[in-house]
């Protein structure tokens, strides 16, 4: 008979193992990512002072200021950095023989640089936009110091680009070798989540189990994957050979699941505005498809786990495809003998179905190509491509311009001995705070990290390193007071402390192969860095802050002129700018809008207005562009007249929403489907001829049908209820015919 205490063993040593698994794929990778930080910053130092570099603390600061959990995003930022690095080397070698000896005009230079940089970073995204960061941080960095010797500038730049590099090298040396967390390996788990969540978020749609608010939720939560999903692969190309040859997959399953989340939006929208306007024979007749398209999206009624697994789903999706336009013309037949439904509602949802099919497919097939090395998938040239207000960018450039002119006359006339230090941290506050969502709070964060670094790094100063000798007691001393900072920055609602303490203890307590011990100048040193950072904190919140209401008009601005630009701009590559770009516009704007429900309840509504006109409009013009040469379909006739006609006031509608606009667009809008049916009706023409145009009619219908939506942001501009004018259309094929 065997003891309880054996049992109890065996029972808890399996939860203790899983227990052990768990922590170790959550606090521990942070544990690991503070390890790898901190030895990297050590490692940095001992060779910078081994090295007799001029200052081994830069090594040691550029660490934390490249160091990122995953090894590619080491290595892309790195590679950014150095980029930035070489281009400030040199603007500024420029700038001091220019203006060695007339310091007004250096430091107006010097700040006009600054705030090109800060502009365009604000412009970019990911990396790119460190790339500007750093081409006028460095630039202040090496060039206020510098031009205080104008003979020794050349060779004072060059080490410290070395000891830049140096930081930079050791920060890819550790994330490599030590404990390496790929990039790659995240999208491949991003991958697999995105595409069960879709699926399951599509069942429960169909199903009807999902309530608005969880709608709305989701595609949220879809927009930021999106985002995120786009910066983890440009860092995960830097990485290895296996990654860049998945690049292109990568770039095309996140174009495709964009298409693809939109265009069931689209079909689950066209069917609840059926159902509310009572077309049940419609709704009836349809429901039977969805039913079908859940069971297809597994395989053997397992969800799907892998990208081997996909391979099946493909295949059942393109087997149902092709079945498709078959048993839709048998449905239609039957609405047509019972004369009961509106055909165009019909053809417009079952066009929307196909479509989606489509795009399932296709976004299926390419998450199916990932479980081999290379596919023919991979050759995708279109690129998830951002969209940033101009406006906003130039403010923030701007801004850090006025700020560094201000405190550089500041210091020429006081002639602070530490006003280097307030120049040069302005710059860097500036740039570095102004790729956040909300730059001033970000930089209140660094100014209290900076604070405590202060009074850390004198106890270190004063306190500890004249009682010890040698780097091991070095190291020893300082691994835990960097490791407390590391610790902050991986919690978000202490990050920007934490990079402030790390980034500034650095500067302030980095030891020098000689080294200085000058009470009044470590604290004159510390007050420069906080009023540096705080006058940065209050140009963000007094100077045309980024949380007002101006920039978030402007945005919603650009996000609604994604419809002008879908009606106007040529269609080579237009889907995917639009689908990218509007997508990109609302998570800049949830990003403004914090714990603001009701704005993000705005955001997501007009992005789905958008998203749904905008992508009907593209449609329409594609099957426009690839009309016969014929007479009827030239662009001259009175029809082509028509849409123009309307694609001109619903472009003018989403530029400045209005009564008088919604009225004139809606107007041309029922003008242009008469048009179009009364050219179905006057024209013998073949059938696949007649199912383009049936298309276009289609097309006409859904951006209708989506102008009159009650729940649109556009229904506060409508004056009168609107009724259907589709009614009595002509029975034309639809594209699944």
């Amino acid at each position: 008979m065997q003891s309880s205490s054996s049992t109890s063993t065996r029972v808890s040593g399996p939860r203790f193992a899983a227990a052990i698994a768990d922590w170790a794929r959550t606090d521990g990778l942070v544990w690991i990512y503070l390890f790898k930080a901190i030895i990297a910053a050590l490692l940095a130092l001992g060779i910078a002072m081994k090295l007799d570099l001029p200052q081994p603390r830069t090594a040691m600061t550029t660490v934390f200021i490249v160091m990122q959990p995953q090894s590619g995003m080491v290595f892309a930022k790195s590679t950014w950095r150095i980029c930035g690095t070489l281009v400030g080397l040199v603007v500024m070698l420029g700038l001091i023989g220019l203006f060695a000896q007339q310091p007004e005009l250096f430091i107006v230079s010097t700040a006009l640089w600054v705030g090109i940089c800060t502009a365009g970073a604000a412009r970019n995204r990911n990396f790119r936009s460190y790339g500007f960061v750093l081409a006028g941080y460095t630039a202040a960095l090496i060039g206020i110091p510098a031009s205080q010797h104008p003979d020794t500038a050349f060779m004072s730049a060059l080490t410290r680009v070395a000891e830049i590099s140096l930081g930079i090298l050791c920060s890819g040396l550790v994330s490599a070798v030590v404990f390496p967390q790929f990039s790659g390996n995240l999208l491949r788990t991003t991958v697999r989540k995105r595409f069960s969540s879709f699926v399951d978020y599509v069942s429960g749609t169909l199903a009807g189990r999902v309530e608005r608010s969880q709608i709305e939720a989701t595609n949220a939560r879809f927009v930021a994957d999106v985002v995120t999903f786009e910066a983890t692969r440009s860092g995960a190309i830097f990485e290895s050979p296996e990654s860049r040859g998945r690049a292109g997959r990568f770039a095309r399953l996140n174009s495709e699941f964009m298409t693809a989340s939109t265009r069931f939006h689209a079909l689950h929208q066209l069917m609840n505005r059926l159902r509310s306007e009572g077309a049940s024979s419609t709704v009836e007749a349809l429901e039977p498809y969805f039913h079908e398209i859940v069971p297809l999206l597994a395989r053997g009624g397992e969800p799907v786990l892998s990208a081997a697994d996909a391979v099946h789903v493909s295949q059942q999706l393109e087997a149902w495809r092709a079945t498709l336009p078959k048993r839709v013309r048998a449905t239609r037949a039957a609405l047509v003998a019972n004369g009961a439904a509106n055909l165009l509602e019909f053809d417009t949802a079952t066009e929307l179905l196909y479509r989606f099919i489509h795009e399932m497919h296709e976004y299926t097939d390419t998450y199916a190509s990932l479980a081999v090395d290379s596919h023919a998938r991979e050759k995708w040239i279109a690129r998830y491509v951002p969209k940033t207000n101009w406006i906003a960018a130039g403010v923030a450039g701007l801004r850090a311009a006025v700020v560094m002119t201000l405190l550089g006359a500041f210091w020429i006339a006081t002639a602070w001995p530490s006003g280097t230090n307030l120049v040069l941290n302005a710059a860097a506050t500036s740039a570095l705070a102004a790729s956040s969502p909300y730059p001033a709070r970000t930089a209140s964060q660094m100014a209290v990290g900076t604070v405590l670094a202060s009074f850390v790094g004198m106890i270190l100063t004063f306190g500890v390193f004249p009682h010890i000798d040698g780097f091991p007691l070095l190291a020893l001393v300082l691994a835990p007071t960097l490791a407390f900072g590391v610790f902050l920055t991986t919690r978000p609602k202490y990050a920007g402390i934490g990079m402030g303490y790390c980034i500034f203890l650095c500067f302030l307590a980095g030891p020098d192969n000689v080294m200085q011990y000058n009470p009044m100048s470590y604290m004159n040193d510390a007050l420069a860095l906080v009023a540096g950072i705080a006058v940065s904190a209050a140009a963000f919140a007094v100077f045309l802050p980024p949380s007002t209401r101006w920039l978030r008009n402007r945005l919603f601005a650009d996000l609604r002129s994604q419809v002008v630009h879908a009606c106007g701009t040529r269609l080579k590559g237009l889907r995917n700018h639009f689908e990218s770009g509007a997508r990109d516009l609302m998570f800049q704007i949830n990003a403004l809008a914090g714990a603001d429900h009701s704005l993000k309840r705005d955001t997501l509504g007009w992005l789905f207005s958008v998203l749904e006109v905008g992508n009907a409009v593209i449609d329409l013009r594609n099957e426009l562009a690839t009309l016969p040469a014929q007479p009827c379909y030239a662009a001259g006739t009175a029809w082509r007249e028509a849409i123009r006609a309307m694609l001109g006031a619903v472009s003018a509608l989403f530029a400045r929403p209005g009564e008088r606009r919604y009225q004139n667009a809606l107007a041309a809008t029922d003008a242009a489907i008469v048009a179009a049916q009364a050219l179905l009706q006057s024209i013998e023409a073949p059938r696949e001829e007649r199912h383009q145009l049936q298309r276009i009619l289609s097309h006409l219908h859904f951006i209708r049908t989506a102008l009159i939506d009650p729940q649109s942001p556009l229904s506060p501009h409508q004056a009168h209820p609107a009724r259907t004018a589709s009614e009595g259309a002509p029975q034309g094929a639809n594209h699944a015919a």
